[in-house]
């Protein structure tokens, strides 16, 4: 091509990296551009490891030499040259992250401008009776105050600084010129004259101590004055300590406020911040869970062993055989106020015997074998106690918050009679549906119009995007580590939309995988979308539709390792389909194809696993019959409940069966038929290892029958070699 002709183009010369063969390429900016080929042609090897490297590498250089000692060196891919290359971001099949705490909802941006939505716009509701809160004036305040018991000492203080980073040097030594002369700093009563050095980079609490007084019959007026004070200092919000008794270690405070206040209950709550509804805060996150939504409890499966045995012998795995106060006094105890003997195997107890054991008896003030391991798991602090009692946890929906991860104050708090942890277990289409049918009419949804705008429209953009490229049906609540490595791929290309960037090298690895033909044209029109507002895209994939719909293709081959690296075909789909050389130009042609079994293998009769009233997620109480012996397919639309019946329900329910596993299946009755396997492997899109000494070689096992062999050879008979000699994993083998 000639130097016009290339200037709109992105020109690479030279690749050698991997199996390329020193391949020249011209692929056409602002395009949607298609490398395909078979697989290990050197596809991945052009886009990611060439192409998108070193973007990546001129981006890096182009930072200061300060900001490039923190990202490390780059190598350099092995190539001669590569001229237009605008700045490249690649998104890949690895999922997410492993972290628990992030959802579909926070890794795509979405629950942030929700968090936003609901503290600016949302309506308060008291967590105990439902009403809507009030704001609650210094009268009414102080007078719930001086309803409190007669002769209980109070301190009524100002919150000045609540979960905030810093010294408050000179707001300390400001409330001191101000007449005040004690205030709590992280709940400890400090001198303001003497003020601690506080860590800038630690949360503090800081409440200045307005009075402290007993409450009498006279001391109404002087309770209202100081609460006035405080609610002027905190910006409306006062904090009272309430002393019933000197032997009271903690007093619980009371935060009122004069925003919020339920009339009815008393109940106070701080103004709404976005903080309170982030799961990952302190001030929103649910305390029994601390936001995670599920508690480990004590998983019955597994905390029972073989029940031939009896107590004494060991059935309870968590205890093992009881000693001390526990087989001494705890366990006759019970069995003589139940009429059992503890010799005899558990399978011989009744129902109310066993019941006593696991869940506990008020009379004789036994807690419960089952709150016995949940509270020793929770509450001690020997690390080996810990590690031994978790394999018998299995992770719950936690009670306190019905999965939920919120507060009740922040549960309470509505937009449109709607909470926020109702909202981000709904579907991403029904959200989109709830939130764009409110957008058409703020006002009569009760909403003030400027503030709610310009948030519903940034959230029903990015729900948009996420239902455009196939993804509908997830929540925005569903943990990020969940999900496949297609649905993550789709997460973050949704998120690039909606970034709105322009002028940049998008690389995808196959975008299509795991989508349903349905959701294909969706997908196709998102790729068009970041096309059309100025940038280049470059796709690795082997799906008919998406190759046909692009407006270049690269095909790599002619085959695949040693074999490939080289560029069959660069140009239109035309091109293509007229190149006598292209394998994959035959298939799209019909000149090949995958030819259909003409015979189908038949179940042997009553050889088959059946799952009764399977419920998990979205499945309807269904049974499904999986003839063994044969070749299995199960399909159906993204969404549709494949992953959950098979690995949910069908893989966990057999592994707990047969194994042992801890995970707890999904939701059913039950799976017949299990005496016809012996054993069960789930083969899943998870990598298989990360460590650099890992290798085909060793993972399938090959590498230790190679070893052997050259250990018996007679060379290293005669050097005394053992198979370790040849092992890169240990000394003496190693480099």
């Amino acid at each position: 091509m000639t130097a016009e002709r290339l200037e709109g183009y992105l020109v690479v010369r030279g690749a050698r990296e991997h199996n390329l063969r020193n391949l020249d390429v011209s692929i056409p900016r602002g395009a949607l551009s298609v490398i395909t080929g078979l697989s290990g042609s050197g596809k991945s090897s052009l886009a990611f490891d060439t192409i998108y490297a070193e973007g990546q590498r001129r981006y890096v250089e182009s930072l200061s030499a300060y900001a490039r000692q923190f990202l490390g060196v780059m190598e350099k891919p092995d190539v001669d040259q590569i001229d237009g290359l605008s700045p490249a971001i690649a998104i890949e099949q690895r999922g997410t992250t492993r972290n628990p705490r992030s959802t579909v909802g926070t890794v795509t941006e979405v629950y942030d401008y929700l968090r936003l939505l609901w503290a600016r716009a949302g309506t308060p509701h008291c967590p105990e009776c439902g009403r809507p809160v009030r704001r609650g004036s210094p009268t009414q305040i102080a007078a719930q105050v001086t309803g409190w018991p007669i002769g209980c000492r109070i301190e009524i203080l100002a919150p000045l600084v609540r979960g905030r980073k810093g010294e408050f040097r000179e707001l300390l030594a400001n409330t001191l010129k101000a007449g005040f002369v004690r205030a709590r700093v992280d709940g400890e009563l400090i001198d303001l004259s003497d003020p601690p050095a506080l860590n800038r980079r630690s949360n503090h609490d800081i409440s200045v101590v307005v009075d402290r007084l007993v409450l009498r019959d006279n001391t109404r007026q002087r309770i209202a004055e100081s609460v006035e004070t405080a609610l002027r200092m905190a910006d409306g919000t006062v904090e009272v300590i309430k002393h019933v008794d000197e032997s009271e270690v903690q007093p619980e405070p009371h935060l009122f406020s004069e925003h919020y206040a339920c009339a009815n209950c008393g109940i106070s709550i701080s103004e709404l911040e976005p903080r309170q509804f982030s799961f990952n805060s302190p001030y929103g996150a649910c305390q029994g869970c601390d936001g995670l939504g599920v508690r480990l409890e004590p998983n019955l499966d597994l905390v029972i062993g073989n029940d031939r045995i009896s107590i004494l012998e060991g059935v309870l795995l968590a205890w093992g055989v009881p000693t001390g106060r526990l087989r001494r006094v705890v366990l006759p105890e019970l069995a003589m106020a139940h009429a059992f003997d503890l010799n005899h195997a558990w399978a011989q107890l009744n129902d109310g015997q066993r019941a006593a054991v696991l869940d506990g008896d008020p009379e004789l003030n036994w807690e419960g074998y089952l709150e016995n391991v949940r509270n020793t798991y929770h509450e001690t602090e020997s690390e080996s106690v810990r590690r031994s009692l978790h394999d018998y946890m299995t992770a719950r929906p936690c009670t306190d918050c019905d999965g939920g991860r919120l507060r009740p104050e922040s549960r309470a708090v509505t937009v449109a009679g709607r909470g926020l942890a109702e909202v981000v277990e709904w579907p991403v289409g029904q959200a989109l549906e709830f939130f764009a049918s409110i957008a058409t009419d703020l006002e009569g949804a009760g909403l003030d119009t400027e503030i709610a705008e310009p948030i519903f429209k940034e959230v029903v953009d990015r729900l948009r995007f996420l239902a455009e490229v196939g993804l509908g049906y997830l929540t925005l609540g569903r943990s990020a580590d969940t999900l496949a490595g297609g649905e993550a791929q789709r997460i973050r290309l949704a998120t690039q939309i909606g970034s709105r960037l322009v002028g940049v090298l998008y690389v995808l690895d196959e975008p299509s995988i795991g989508l349903h033909s349905r959701d294909n044209q969706r997908l196709l029109g998102t790729l068009r979308t970041l096309r059309d507002l100025g940038n280049t895209v470059l796709v690795v994939e082997h799906d008919e539709e998406t190759i046909r719909a692009a407006d270049h293709i690269v095909d790599m081959g002619p085959g695949a390792g040693r074999h490939g690296g080289q560029v069959i075909v660069s140009g239109t789909l035309s091109d293509l389909l007229e190149h006598p050389d292209s394998l994959t130009g035959a298939y799209l042609r019909g000149d090949r194809s995958i030819p259909v079994p003409e015979t189908r293998r038949t179940a042997q009769q009553g050889h088959s696993l059946i799952v009764r009233g399977a419920r998990e997620h979205n499945l309807r109480g269904i049974d499904v019959e999986f003839p063994l012996g044969t070749f299995i397919a199960v399909t159906g639309v993204s969404g549709s409940g494949k992953s959950t019946l098979v690995e949910d329900v069908l893989w966990r329910g057999l592994a707990r069966k047969l194994h042992r596993a801890r995970s707890a299946p999904g939701t059913h009755d039950d799976i017949d038929g299990v005496r016809w396997v012996d054993k069960v492997i789930d083969v899943d899109q998870g990598p298989i290892g990360r460590t650099p000494r890992s290798n085909p070689a060793t993972y399938t096992v090959v590498f230790g029958p190679i070893r052997d062999l050259y250990s018996r050879l007679p060379e290293s008979r005669i050097r005394g070699y053992t198979p370790g000699r040849f092992s890169f994993n240990v000394k003496g083998g190693r480099c």
